[in-house]
């Protein structure tokens, strides 16, 4: 069991504009984003199971081909090994969480 602050959690920009903070349990990963207006996630897929929540801005996403705009409140549910790729329209905060861990945010 622990408590994080996420103000001491170093930032890592992992793709260009997307700057994160990682918190994580011994099954999950837990992100924090901050992302830039017009920074684009280059289509992927990853053997995680994501649930990613827009906690502020405007976010482009596609999954499996299909486009979705996401703003505040808004939730994408994304299997395992599914492509995916997304723009933010504005300046963004995201949350996602990854099931079994990303090691590559360790």
């Amino acid at each position: 069991m622990a408590f994080l602050d996420l103000s001491t959690l170093a930032e890592k920009e992992i793709v260009p504009g997307f700057h994160g903070k990682f918190a994580h349990t011994e099954n999950m990963t837990a992100s924090f984003w901050r992302i830039e207006a017009g920074a684009e996630l280059p289509e992927h897929a990853h053997p995680q199971e994501q649930i990613s929540v827009v906690v502020a801005g405007k976010f482009e996403m596609t999954l499996d081909g299909k486009k979705e705009l996401l703003e505040k409140g808004k939730v994408a549910l994304i299997p395992a090994n599914v492509k995916h790729s997304g723009k933010a329209l504005t300046d963004c905060e995201i949350m996602d969480v990854f099931y079994p861990v990303r090691e590559d945010y360790r």
